[in-house]
């Protein structure tokens, strides 16, 4: 299936990873450690976790054909990865705005609608896996719209943790359902834009 863009420009590299040169920092947050990686185009991945070494899996299982390193703070064109952390883990201590770092990644039509979705849902406030379904026109695909959600590649950009089930439960989370509680409790104490 084709790929796209949230810019509707194509990724900068082919399905999973091939061609592509990412660069990452990991780094403390208020949630544990957080892995921040890049291609010179965008973000390409970002993921909350305990240790580093499954961050660095996670990121090389998501990206087996690609090239990565460990951003180089001597590098200038490592330099938007150590700025995008830092801007990442201010945000998560509740202590700055979100951030809209550019993006690389690779997805279907229907998951960038989806992300669009969740994108579109302001801070603090959350919206149902069948609401988002209804809002991108295809309200019988409540699951597939799960799927795509948990298919984020960027935790906190994408705010997948603002997806709950019609129940009003958490449902699931990637990164831990006590990561997606304290996003979401963080969130409704910071003032709206």
């Amino acid at each position: 299936m084709r790929t796209q863009n949230k810019s509707s420009q194509a990724p900068s590299y082919g399905p999973h990873g091939d061609g592509a040169e990412i660069a990452y920092s990991i780094v403390d947050s208020a949630l544990g450690r957080l892995i921040v990686a890049g291609t010179r185009r965008g973000i390409c991945f970002a993921a909350m976790g305990e240790s580093d070494r499954t961050l660095a899996a996670e990121l090389h299982g998501d990206y087996p054909r690609a090239s990565i390193r460990i951003a180089d703070p001597n590098r200038p064109e490592d330099s938007q990865i150590a700025y995008w952390a830092d801007a990442l883990t201010k945000y998560i201590a509740g202590r700055s705005p979100m951030p809209t770092p550019p993006m690389d990644i690779r997805g279907t039509p229907f998951q960038f609608a989806v992300w669009e979705q969740l994108r579109a849902i302001p801070p603090g406030e959350t919206r149902s896996y069948s609401e988002i379904a209804r809002r991108i026109g295809r309200p019988r695909a409540i699951r597939a719209v799960g799927t795509a959600n948990g298919a984020n590649p960027v935790s906190i950009v994408i705010p997948c943790h603002r997806a709950i089930r019609a129940s009003g439960h958490l449902g699931g989370y990637r990164w831990g359902l006590e990561r997606k509680r304290k996003l979401l409790a963080m969130e409704a104490q910071q003032p709206n834009p």
